[in-house]
Protein backbone atom coordinates (compact mmCIF):
# COMPACT_ATOMS: atom_id res chain seq x y z
CA UNK A 1 0.00 0.00 0.00
CA UNK A 2 2.88 2.58 1.04
CA UNK A 3 5.02 1.84 -2.24
CA UNK A 4 1.67 2.55 -4.17
CA UNK A 5 1.03 5.75 -3.33
CA UNK A 6 4.18 6.49 -3.16
CA UNK A 7 4.34 6.18 -6.99
CA UNK A 8 1.37 7.27 -7.75
CA UNK A 9 2.84 10.89 -6.41
CA UNK A 10 5.99 10.02 -8.78
CA UNK A 11 3.17 9.60 -11.81
CA UNK A 12 0.66 12.49 -10.62
CA UNK A 13 3.94 15.09 -10.78
CA UNK A 14 5.34 13.89 -13.82
CA UNK A 15 3.66 15.81 -16.26
CA UNK A 16 4.31 19.10 -14.24
CA UNK A 17 8.26 18.63 -14.83
CA UNK A 18 7.44 19.79 -18.05
CA UNK A 19 6.93 22.99 -16.98
CA UNK A 20 9.49 22.66 -13.69
CA UNK A 21 12.79 21.42 -15.83
CA UNK A 22 12.72 25.05 -17.63
CA UNK A 23 12.03 26.88 -14.52
CA UNK A 24 14.59 25.35 -12.93
CA UNK A 25 17.17 25.97 -16.14
CA UNK A 26 15.95 29.77 -15.78
CA UNK A 27 16.89 30.21 -12.28
CA UNK A 28 20.33 27.97 -12.78
CA UNK A 29 21.43 30.85 -15.60
CA UNK A 30 19.48 34.11 -13.70
CA UNK A 31 21.39 33.11 -10.50
CA UNK A 32 25.10 32.82 -12.19
CA UNK A 33 24.81 35.60 -14.03
CA UNK A 34 23.18 37.86 -10.46
CA UNK A 35 26.64 37.04 -9.36
CA UNK A 36 26.13 33.75 -7.12
CA UNK A 37 28.81 31.25 -7.56
CA UNK A 38 28.15 28.02 -8.79
CA UNK A 39 27.53 26.31 -5.77
CA UNK A 40 25.21 29.07 -3.78
CA UNK A 41 23.37 28.63 -7.04
CA UNK A 42 22.56 24.79 -6.19
CA UNK A 43 22.65 24.99 -2.70
CA UNK A 44 19.96 27.88 -2.73
CA UNK A 45 17.62 25.30 -4.49
CA UNK A 46 18.36 22.41 -2.22
CA UNK A 47 17.83 24.68 0.71
CA UNK A 48 15.28 27.04 -0.11
CA UNK A 49 13.82 25.32 -2.54
CA UNK A 50 10.68 27.52 -3.29
CA UNK A 51 11.66 28.57 -7.07
CA UNK A 52 9.60 31.89 -7.08
CA UNK A 53 11.00 33.29 -4.11
CA UNK A 54 14.63 31.96 -5.72
CA UNK A 55 14.24 33.76 -8.90
CA UNK A 56 13.14 36.91 -6.95
CA UNK A 57 15.76 36.55 -4.47
CA UNK A 58 18.61 36.65 -7.73
CA UNK A 59 16.86 39.38 -9.31
CA UNK A 60 17.06 41.40 -6.29
CA UNK A 61 20.79 40.48 -5.66
CA UNK A 62 21.93 41.15 -8.70
CA UNK A 63 20.26 44.89 -8.92
CA UNK A 64 21.85 45.55 -5.39
CA UNK A 65 19.23 45.48 -3.54
CA UNK A 66 19.50 45.60 0.54
CA UNK A 67 19.39 42.67 2.37
CA UNK A 68 16.18 43.91 4.11
CA UNK A 69 14.58 43.92 1.33
CA UNK A 70 15.82 40.89 -0.13
CA UNK A 71 14.98 38.77 2.92
CA UNK A 72 11.76 40.54 3.33
CA UNK A 73 10.25 40.14 -0.14
CA UNK A 74 11.48 35.83 -0.25
CA UNK A 75 9.80 36.00 3.29
CA UNK A 76 6.46 37.50 2.05
CA UNK A 77 6.79 35.67 -1.25
CA UNK A 78 6.64 32.39 0.43
CA UNK A 79 4.04 33.07 2.92
CA UNK A 80 1.58 31.26 0.49
CA UNK A 81 3.45 28.06 1.98
CA UNK A 82 1.72 29.31 4.88
CA UNK A 83 -2.07 28.62 3.54
CA UNK A 84 -0.44 25.49 1.97
CA UNK A 85 0.59 23.59 5.58
CA UNK A 86 -2.87 24.82 7.21
CA UNK A 87 -4.60 23.06 4.00
CA UNK A 88 -2.77 20.08 4.56
CA UNK A 89 -2.20 20.15 8.60
CA UNK A 90 -6.04 18.35 9.62
CA UNK A 91 -4.77 14.96 7.37
CA UNK A 92 -0.81 15.11 9.14
CA UNK A 93 -1.60 15.82 12.00
CA UNK A 94 -1.09 12.07 13.21
CA UNK A 95 2.57 11.49 11.91
CA UNK A 96 5.58 11.89 13.75
CA UNK A 97 7.27 14.97 14.40
CA UNK A 98 10.36 13.62 11.48
CA UNK A 99 7.52 12.82 8.94
CA UNK A 100 5.77 16.19 9.42
CA UNK A 101 9.32 18.34 8.95
CA UNK A 102 10.08 15.69 5.58
CA UNK A 103 7.02 16.73 4.40
CA UNK A 104 6.64 20.42 5.15
CA UNK A 105 10.08 20.80 3.58
CA UNK A 106 9.07 19.13 0.19
CA UNK A 107 5.39 21.00 -0.64
CA UNK A 108 5.64 23.42 -3.04
CA UNK A 109 3.44 24.73 -5.08
CA UNK A 110 3.14 22.04 -7.64
CA UNK A 111 3.45 19.09 -4.64
CA UNK A 112 0.59 20.54 -3.14
CA UNK A 113 -1.59 21.01 -6.45
CA UNK A 114 -1.58 16.96 -6.60
CA UNK A 115 -1.39 16.16 -3.25
CA UNK A 116 -4.56 18.32 -1.48
CA UNK A 117 -6.65 16.10 -3.89
CA UNK A 118 -5.24 13.10 -2.65
CA UNK A 119 -5.29 14.29 0.37
CA UNK A 120 -9.04 15.38 0.20
CA UNK A 121 -10.34 11.84 -1.55
CA UNK A 122 -7.85 9.28 0.04
CA UNK A 123 -6.73 10.88 3.06
CA UNK A 124 -9.15 8.96 5.74
CA UNK A 125 -8.37 5.55 4.68
CA UNK A 126 -4.71 5.13 2.53
CA UNK A 127 -1.36 6.09 3.60
CA UNK A 128 -1.28 9.35 1.20
CA UNK A 129 1.82 10.77 3.45
CA UNK A 130 3.14 8.03 0.72
CA UNK A 131 1.50 9.94 -2.09
CA UNK A 132 3.14 13.41 -0.91
CA UNK A 133 6.29 11.72 -0.14
CA UNK A 134 6.84 10.52 -4.02
CA UNK A 135 5.36 13.69 -5.54
CA UNK A 136 7.75 15.76 -3.39
CA UNK A 137 10.95 13.72 -3.87
CA UNK A 138 10.06 13.90 -7.68
CA UNK A 139 9.81 17.43 -8.16
CA UNK A 140 13.32 17.78 -5.51
CA UNK A 141 15.28 15.63 -8.00
CA UNK A 142 14.10 17.46 -11.09
CA UNK A 143 14.69 20.98 -9.36
CA UNK A 144 18.04 19.95 -8.23
CA UNK A 145 18.90 18.48 -11.69
CA UNK A 146 17.71 21.46 -13.63
CA UNK A 147 19.11 23.89 -11.50
CA UNK A 148 22.60 22.60 -11.96
CA UNK A 149 21.79 21.97 -15.87
CA UNK A 150 21.48 25.58 -15.84
CA UNK A 151 24.62 26.26 -13.98
CA UNK A 152 26.93 24.27 -16.38
CA UNK A 153 24.89 25.86 -19.44
CA UNK A 154 25.15 29.57 -17.91
CA UNK A 155 24.95 32.22 -20.93
CA UNK A 156 25.61 29.32 -23.30
CA UNK A 157 21.15 29.01 -23.89
CA UNK A 158 20.42 31.39 -26.44
CA UNK A 159 17.82 34.50 -25.36
CA UNK A 160 15.35 33.72 -28.06
CA UNK A 161 14.70 30.40 -26.28
CA UNK A 162 12.40 32.13 -23.72
CA UNK A 163 12.45 29.93 -20.47
CA UNK A 164 11.94 32.58 -18.29
CA UNK A 165 7.57 32.50 -19.81
CA UNK A 166 8.09 28.47 -18.33
CA UNK A 167 7.58 30.13 -14.78
CA UNK A 168 3.95 31.56 -15.45
CA UNK A 169 3.02 28.24 -17.66
CA UNK A 170 3.99 26.17 -14.36
CA UNK A 171 1.57 27.99 -12.04
CA UNK A 172 -1.42 28.20 -14.80
CA UNK A 173 -0.96 24.69 -15.26
CA UNK A 174 -1.60 24.19 -11.43
CA UNK A 175 -4.16 26.16 -11.52
CA UNK A 176 -6.67 25.92 -14.25
CA UNK A 177 -7.50 22.13 -13.51
CA UNK A 178 -8.93 23.00 -10.19
CA UNK A 179 -11.22 25.65 -11.19
CA UNK A 180 -14.29 23.12 -10.90
CA UNK A 181 -17.26 25.21 -9.59
CA UNK A 182 -18.10 29.42 -9.01
CA UNK A 183 -16.33 29.79 -5.72
CA UNK A 184 -12.60 28.75 -7.23
CA UNK A 185 -14.02 30.99 -10.38
CA UNK A 186 -14.25 34.12 -8.56
CA UNK A 187 -11.39 33.00 -6.02
CA UNK A 188 -8.87 33.23 -9.13
CA UNK A 189 -10.34 36.19 -11.22
CA UNK A 190 -10.10 38.24 -7.71
CA UNK A 191 -6.39 37.05 -7.20
CA UNK A 192 -5.41 38.19 -10.85
CA UNK A 193 -7.33 41.26 -10.80
CA UNK A 194 -5.32 42.25 -7.56
CA UNK A 195 -2.13 40.96 -9.00
CA UNK A 196 -2.60 43.04 -11.97
CA UNK A 197 -3.59 46.35 -10.25
CA UNK A 198 -1.19 45.69 -6.93
CA UNK A 199 2.45 45.72 -8.92
CA UNK A 200 3.27 49.16 -7.10
CA UNK A 201 2.49 47.60 -3.78
CA UNK A 202 5.75 47.70 -2.04
CA UNK A 203 8.27 44.76 -1.29
CA UNK A 204 5.86 42.31 -3.40
CA UNK A 205 3.27 42.09 -1.15
CA UNK A 206 0.73 41.98 -4.34
CA UNK A 207 1.33 38.81 -3.77
CA UNK A 208 -0.10 37.71 -0.25
CA UNK A 209 -2.75 40.46 -0.94
CA UNK A 210 -3.52 38.74 -4.16
CA UNK A 211 -4.02 35.66 -1.92
CA UNK A 212 -5.96 36.96 0.94
CA UNK A 213 -8.08 38.65 -1.36
CA UNK A 214 -8.94 35.83 -3.37
CA UNK A 215 -9.52 33.20 -0.18
CA UNK A 216 -12.11 35.69 0.72
CA UNK A 217 -14.22 36.47 -2.28
CA UNK A 218 -13.87 32.23 -2.56
CA UNK A 219 -15.15 32.03 0.61
CA UNK A 220 -17.46 34.96 0.96
CA UNK A 221 -19.12 32.92 -2.05
CA UNK A 222 -19.22 29.52 -0.70
CA UNK A 223 -20.77 30.64 2.75
CA UNK A 224 -23.72 32.55 0.39
CA UNK A 225 -24.48 29.67 -2.29
CA UNK A 226 -27.78 28.29 -1.80
CA UNK A 227 -27.62 24.79 0.70
CA UNK A 228 -29.33 21.97 -1.52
Amino acid sequence: MNQKEFFLGVTAMLPLLLGVVPFGLVFGVLGISSGLTETETILMSSIVFAGASQVVFVQLWAAGSAYFVIGSSVALINLRHVLYSASVAEYLKKLSFKWRIILGYLLTDESFAVSIKRLSTHGESRPVHFFMLGSGLTLWLAWQISTIAGVIAGSTIPENWELAFAIPLTFIAIVVPLLKNTPTIICALISCLIAIFGQSLPWNTWIIVAALGGILAGASIEKWKPRK
